[in-house]
């Protein structure tokens, strides 16, 4: 069974307490925005179940979610929107919200986990890879994070629905890409993503 707080009892053993878990959710999506959380939990917390948010199904995310609001000593969200992923890249725009959702914290923190991204910070900082299904912080992270890109989906599907991103979310499904085709660009679609701009090409050259 995974000790999904080891790397947190390491750090409460050299006396570090404020732990904050990172993670993103939405360098996949062909639309809207790439999200992280930042969320320092209460020493030894253990919430039974808690894992990578993509292993988890979306009522109980949607549970553990509002548990962790309620619980945890500090959350932060960092969003960078479509068009700033289309400046600067995706990898660079999730280390950006990455920053932001440490930023946003209203608490103390003395060590960051994050999950596999080299982050600059004047605070230590420990990366590590399937750091959402290894570490209990870095997962509730990523659940926060998860739900509340979820629910902006969930928005932009009752603006657009047909374009149906309540269903996929903004991941380009077969019937995502159909519905694209179908419909058109809209403006918070990222440009630089392969499908949207062969599709903006295309139409250029009709």
């Amino acid at each position: 069974m995974q000790d999904l707080l080891k790397y947190e009892k390491e750090l409460y053993k050299k006396g570090i307490e404020y732990i904050g878990g990172v993670d993103e959710v939405g360098r996949g999506p062909l639309v809207g925005p790439v999200v992280a959380a930042c969320v320092v939990l209460p020493k030894n917390y253990k919430l039974d179940g808690l894992t990578d948010s993509k292993k988890l199904s979306e009522k109980k995310r949607n549970k553990f979610y509002d548990i962790l609001m309620k619980d945890a000593l500090g959350i932060g969200i960092g969003i960078v929107d479509e068009k700033e992923i289309d400046k600067i890249n995706i990898y660079e725009a999730s280390k950006k919200a990455m920053m932001l959702a440490i930023e946003q914290i209203n608490c103390k923190i003395e060590h960051v986990l994050v999950d596999a991204m080299p982050l600059n910070l004047n605070i230590p900082i420990t990366s590590i890879i399937h750091g959402d299904a290894l570490s209990e912080t870095i997962a509730a992270a990523s659940v926060i994070a998860k739900v509340t890109r979820d629910n902006m989906m969930y928005e932009l599907d009752k603006k657009y629905p047909m374009y149906e991103f309540g269903k996929h979310k903004g991941y380009p499904t077969k019937k995502h890409l159909e519905n694209l085709k179908k419909y058109g660009v809209l403006d918070i679609y990222r440009k630089t993503y392969k499908p949207v701009k062969e599709l903006l090409e295309s139409e250029v050259h009709v």
